[in-house]
């Protein structure tokens, strides 16, 4: 099979935002305790942080990380993770039905994100709690002295703010699921006074209001309209959600769905263009898809576990084993939003350590990269500069998600800088190899070109803590070609190739 991807410098889509890349814990399963955190392991810091997974997550380069929820922030109260831990409450966590000990709190969660070289990207309670809370929230975390907050901060240990400027107002408030469930209009308005009050504290704070939590909520796209309407000139974001399912085992079905990925991009970003222009506004707002990643391996089951448990802490959830097949999914997705990165400028993959996680750990053990830890950090350190606006042509097949879906699936990015030309490629076809012409035109004289391809014959082929490393990213040679202006390169059936070019 044969399909032709033509670059030009003069046809690009934009900058990419570094924060793409980003990630997500939440005080869910595993994430944080025996996650990141676990005090009397081999590699502990003093303050309780695993040293094996900050080296996991260095070398990610996560940009940010969203924290501490999720749905866990609906009913949380931030004041309970700060103070000596042996004053901090237990309390029950309502949507997880487990208890937290809050042994982890900002200022250890803003420890561990330092010696993880990422920033925080925080979230308010605007479920059981309001605008009074999320404003001292910001003023504890982000104003140097001399107000109640912020003194309290000094006391607790921390005499500098973070000066955090990313944050969530809320978390998918749109769910009957979420604790302190609103309706649009109800929502949108204390999203926005919310909003307000903290641009009255710092008007350069970068603000994220809720968007959908997937595209088949009844409420969608209305919800968007309305919460726009509402919040439109206050915020920066509206954050999108999505989880990749193949319950039915159908592979190209499952490959398939990027396509639903991208309409609901396209589809908000027509919102936002809507209710801007009925504004008659000159401010932009983009999308902050601050949940994403494959989830279907364990969740069926556990959503039946969590109703007879009586309230563990830190128990096994939602530990998902991916597979090579999701490494395929994961670079899709990866593709879309470096496609849609003119109006995505944000991403996280959820969650981090353990919970449908890139990272797996054994408590009082070892830390492993799961499969889809491999097409994140590619993209994460190679995928960053100005995406390109891509001619592909190729042949495709028909799916129940759309009529037309592209057996190559790609992406391609300019570091102008570095010199380098980067195509991260994804081959959905079982059977056929994949002849791939990359015609590059006015970038200049190519040097050098490299291969790394991720392939295994066994579509469930798994990463575990004995066999770390079945699946992984490898150099390989023989595949590529170069006459003049063009690369040619062979790509397997059902794998993921990074195809560098040096300029």
């Amino acid at each position: 099979m044969d399909a032709r991807v033509t670059a030009h410098a003069h046809y690009s889509i934009g900058e990419i935002d570094k924060r793409l890349y980003g990630s997500f814990l939440e005080h869910l399963g595993r994430a944080v305790y025996t996650g990141i955190y676990e005090p009397g392991h081999p590699s502990a810091h003093p303050n309780g942080m695993r040293q094996d997974v900050i080296e996991l997550v260095r070398q990610l380069d996560t940009p940010i990380c969203r924290y501490p929820g999720g749905n866990f922030v609906s009913a949380y109260n931030w004041e309970d993770g700060i103070g000596p831990k042996a004053e901090r409450p237990t309390r029950l966590d309502l949507a997880w039905r487990t208890s937290e000990s809050n042994e982890v709190g900002i200022h250890e969660f803003a420890e561990w994100a330092e010696a993880a070289g990422t920033e925080m990207m925080l979230a308010v309670n605007l479920g059981s709690r309001g605008l009074d809370a999320a404003r001292n929230f910001v003023e504890y975390v982000n104003h140097p002295g001399g107000s109640y907050w912020s003194d309290l901060r000094r006391k607790n240990g921390r005499a500098e703010p973070w000066d955090v400027k990313l944050w969530c107002l809320g978390n998918e408030m749109d769910g009957p699921w979420q604790v302190g469930h609103k309706s649009a209009a109800e929502y949108g308005h204390l999203a926005n006074e919310t909003a307000k009050a903290l641009r009255a504290f710092d008007d350069k704070l970068e603000l994220v209001v809720c968007g959908s939590s997937h595209s088949e909520m009844p409420t969608y796209p209305q919800w968007e309209a309305t919460v726009l309407e509402e919040t439109y000139e206050q915020i920066d974001y509206i954050s999108l959600h999505m989880y990749f399912e193949n319950y039915e085992k159908k592979t190209a079905e499952y490959l398939a769905l990027p396509q639903k990925l991208d309409r609901y991009i396209g589809t908000v970003g027509g919102v936002i263009d809507f209710i801007k222009a009925k504004k008659r506004s000159k401010r932009d707002v983009k999308i902050s898809f601050d949940e994403w990643n494959v989830w279907y391996h364990e969740r069926k089951s556990d959503a039946r576990r969590m109703k007879e448990w009586d309230w563990p802490h830190a128990p096994v959830l939602l530990e998902d084993i991916y597979n090579f097949e999701d490494v395929l999914q994961v670079g899709c997705i990866l593709n879309t939003f470096i496609r849609r990165s003119d109006l995505v400028r944000i991403a996280c993959i959820a969650q981090l350590v353990n919970v449908i996680a890139p990272i797996m750990t054994e408590p009082g053990g070892g830390a492993w990269r799961q499969t889809i830890y491999h097409p994140l950090q590619l993209a994460s350190h190679y995928g960053r500069g100005t995406a390109l606006n891509l001619d592909v042509d190729c042949q495709s097949y028909t799916s129940d998600i759309a009529g037309s879906v592209p057996y190559l699936d790609v992406s391609g990015v300019h570091d102008a800088e570095a010199g380098w030309l980067t195509f991260f490629a994804v081959n959905r076809h079982g059977q056929e190899h994949m002849d791939v012409e990359l015609s590059v035109e006015r970038f200049g004289t190519i040097k050098a070109i490299e291969h790394t391809l991720i392939k295994h014959d066994d579509l469930e082929a798994r990463n575990t803590k004995d066999n770390p490393e079945n699946v992984k990213p490898q150099q390989v040679g023989g595949t590529a070609s170069l006459e003049q202006n063009r690369v040619g390169v062979t790509v397997p059936p059902y794998s993921y190739s990074m195809i560098r070019i040096k300029l």
